[in-house]
């Protein structure tokens, strides 16, 4: 079968930054399921996987990434029962194994969803990795409860990815006044058209542009990028035993400035439940059946922002510049071989 990946972590302008190669195709067993890939779209993760696997060395078998996949099962393991061949699948993957960027990927049917009807392969792509991430930190770890109508929640850089389709989530699902934060106009309109209540810019303090607009102080706070930056701010403004979660990589946290307004922290990880094949790992097959029956109901919709088209080592160059850039708005996708 046909894969991209790379043997060494170069800068994205490399030519052997990914490599286009032939190996055989995977067989599956127990949970697996071999899908044939139809689309994928492309995350953060990638990109920081890609950058540092293989540093100090060069890999004898080029290491294959990628975690938003959408297909058809071609064949099933001896204990599949959740699906059959012929049936089209979407999902996030799984750390331990290699990714979805070739013609077939193994996947453990317990993180698997059924795709959306009503979508195409290429819209579906956008949306396993960032729905799993946005359910799971609000309802799983932040324990959001959808039935309060009588508190807010801030959403820091959430014209992404993530922030695209938990705006949405919170729109839809809870009765939370949404504010948001973006930093340029195109990106304040998308959040509004999405569903966010006020949108305020990023740029500046966070507790000002909250004393601007005269903003209630936020019970929620989840931060999605820069959280490095906006650390003390987010102290500042949330409400006391408010509760705050994020899901990028800040290089260190004080947390004991949160102490004296006791609020709570909470950390998301999608590939928690797969890496640790936890008890309730198949929530993820619950949580995408969720999110695909909400986008056939057209409850929420699809978060692509670029279709680059083929899958292939010049496309998949380009939509790694354009996250390592910052500039991303939506998901980037990518479709067929």
């Amino acid at each position: 079968m046909k894969a991209i990946g790379f043997k060494k972590s170069l800068p994205i302008t490399e030519k052997e930054s990914f490599i286009e190669f032939e190996t055989e195709k995977p067989t599956p067993a127990g949970y697996d399921l071999l899908v044939k890939i139809a689309a994928i779209s492309v995350n953060p993760v990638d990109y920081k996987i890609r950058q540092n696997a293989a540093k100090d060395t060069v890999l004898e078998i080029p290491k294959i990434i990628g975690w938003d996949a959408v297909g058809t099962v071609e064949a099933v393991g001896d204990k599949v029962s959740l699906f059959k061949v012929g049936d089209e699948v979407w999902y996030a993957g799984d750390l331990t194994k290699q990714g979805s960027n070739s013609e077939f990927q193994l996947v453990d049917e317990r993180i698997v969803g059924k795709k959306p009807k009503s979508l195409s392969f290429g819209d579906a792509a956008a949306l396993p990795l960032t729905s799993l991430t946005a359910w799971e930190l609000l309802f799983d770890r932040m324990n959001i409860e959808k039935e309060d109508a009588n508190k807010s929640i801030l959403v820091i850089g959430a014209a992404g990815g993530v922030g695209s389709i938990m705006i949405q989530l919170l729109k839809k699902l809870t009765k939370l006044n949404i504010i948001a934060s973006a930093s340029r106009e195109e990106t304040t309109a998308w959040l509004k058209e999405l569903g966010a209540n006020h949108v305020i810019n990023h740029q500046n303090k966070l507790s000002e542009e909250i004393q601007k607009y005269k903003l209630p102080e936020p019970d929620y706070v989840v931060s999605l990028n820069g959280t490095d930056q906006h650390i003390d701010e987010i102290v500042k403004l949330i409400k006391p035993q408010g509760k705050f979660g994020f899901i990028d990589d800040p290089k260190q946290l004080n947390v004991m400035p949160f102490k004296r307004k006791a609020v709570s922290i909470h950390i998301e990880l999608m590939f928690t439940r797969s890496l640790y094949q936890t008890e309730d790992i198949i929530n993820q097959h619950h949580i995408l059946n969720n999110i695909s029956q909400m986008i056939d109901d057209k409850t929420i919709k699809t978060t692509v922002g670029i279709h680059l088209g083929k899958i292939n080592v010049t496309n998949l160059r380009k939509a790694h510049a354009l996250l390592e850039s910052g500039k991303a708005k939506g998901k980037i996708v990518l479709e067929g071989f």
